[in-house]
């Protein structure tokens, strides 16, 4: 799917005229599929220069953000070493994406950085039909913080959760019942035989909903019980991976791994020994945006780019994009299962029960103190 994406962005970029509508995107490589960009195609109904081209992690798309804003933008004069050094005639500028793939765990650090521009959503298609809780995700302040009088920095096109995967087999084998939320990782029968995410945030953030409180905890002296939570956590953890937990899964060396929705999907279609949960009592959740670069110009805020940000909005699109890249889109978060497309509506684990969303969380940018409070801990922890 990803190698699509590249195939035809490759191709899209050469079939327009200079003089024609250009729209550049760079996109997180799986999340949006071809077919979706060829449907984009034909529904502009006018020839249109478009360059797609995909990039294989978030972190290497908030690079290229911070090297375009580096970049000297058209019309500066060179830059030289010296008062006396005669500058040199600089390359040609780079042409900067109109629009980025950008996970919500980076927004704040581009909005501080000025790596972004806000967007106008009053133009948009589609915004006022999008839940509250995904517009005010991408409601912020010029310090990155959500304010609900912020502007919009960003739209909102997939999301997904932190999940539970497990191997059935291995619980049935021994008697147990299926985990089905987060206290079920402390039970003694587990021990040493689960994985977990290598991020404080997220595990630290599992035990506080496990006790009943905010994923997004600024005070963590307050829970008194949290370090002996923890603890006893950690004595149940074979190995700590955000990147290489699937495989001993699959292998039959844990029973149990907390991962994300986007990683583990396309795995439950592949392999029939592997389950999976969205814990009951809620969990965090992740999103993909999509946002204009600061250094891109007008045309980042242009025709082509609205459209395009509608287009992934309009429901039978928005259905293509949860099925195929394996991330719902935020057009169908909360909706009742009797109004989602039939394809949707059994999809328990793509689109969680309304229950469950309501319970569960995205991960908010802290306060610098809670940040320190989140890091001390988690090496007190992970060096018991």
């Amino acid at each position: 799917m990803g190698a699509g994406t590249l195939a035809l962005g490759q191709l899209l970029a050469g079939c327009g005229g200079q003089n024609q509508p250009a729209l550049s995107v760079r996109l997180l490589k799986g999340s949006v599929p071809s077919l979706v960009l060829s449907q984009f195609r034909k529904q502009l109904g006018q020839p249109a220069a478009l360059d797609f081209k995909a990039e294989p992690q978030l972190k290497d798309l908030f690079a290229q953000l911070q090297a375009w804003h580096r970049q000297p933008a058209a019309g500066d004069p060179p830059k030289s070493s010296s008062p006396f050094q005669i500058p040199l005639p600089a390359a040609g500028p780079i042409r900067i994406p109109d629009l980025v793939t950008l996970g919500d765990y980076w927004l704040a650090k581009a909005i501080q950085q000025k790596l972004i521009q806000p967007l106008a959503p009053a133009p948009l298609q589609g915004w006022d039909k999008l839940p509250g809780r995904w517009q005010m995700l991408v409601k912020r302040n010029e310090s990155g913080q959500i304010d609900k009088n912020g502007q919009v920095w960003a739209a909102p096109y997939r999301w997904g959760t932190v999940m539970i995967a497990y191997r059935p087999d291995k619980f049935k084998s021994a008697g147990l019942q299926p985990p089905q939320d987060w206290d079920d990782l402390w039970r003694p029968e587990l021990a040493r035989l689960i994985s977990l995410p290598d991020q404080a945030r997220e595990v630290i953030g599992l035990t506080l909903k496990k006790l009943g409180k905010s994923y997004n905890t600024t005070e963590l002296d307050k829970v008194p019980e949290l370090k002996k939570e923890l603890l006893s956590l950690h004595r149940q953890v074979k190995l700590y991976s955000s990147d290489a937990y699937l495989q001993p899964l699959i292998l039959g060396d844990t029973w149990l791994a907390v991962g994300w929705s986007s990683d583990l999907l396309p795995v439950l279609q592949q392999e029939p020994a592997i389950a999976a949960a969205v814990p009951q009592s809620g969990t965090s959740l992740w999103a993909d945006l999509w946002v204009a670069p600061s250094r891109a110009g007008d045309s980042s805020t242009g025709e082509l780019a609205h459209k395009w940000v509608e287009f992934c909005w309009q429901p039978k699109i928005a259905a293509q994009l949860s099925l195929q890249s394996f991330a719902a889109s935020p057009v169908f978060a909360g909706t009742a299962a009797a109004d989602l497309p039939k394809e949707l509506e059994k999809n328990h684990l793509l689109l969680p029960d309304a229950k469950i969303l309501d319970k569960s969380e995205f991960l908010h940018n802290l306060p610098d103190a809670a940040v320190e409070q989140y890091r001390s801990l988690w090496r007190e922890i992970r060096l018991s």
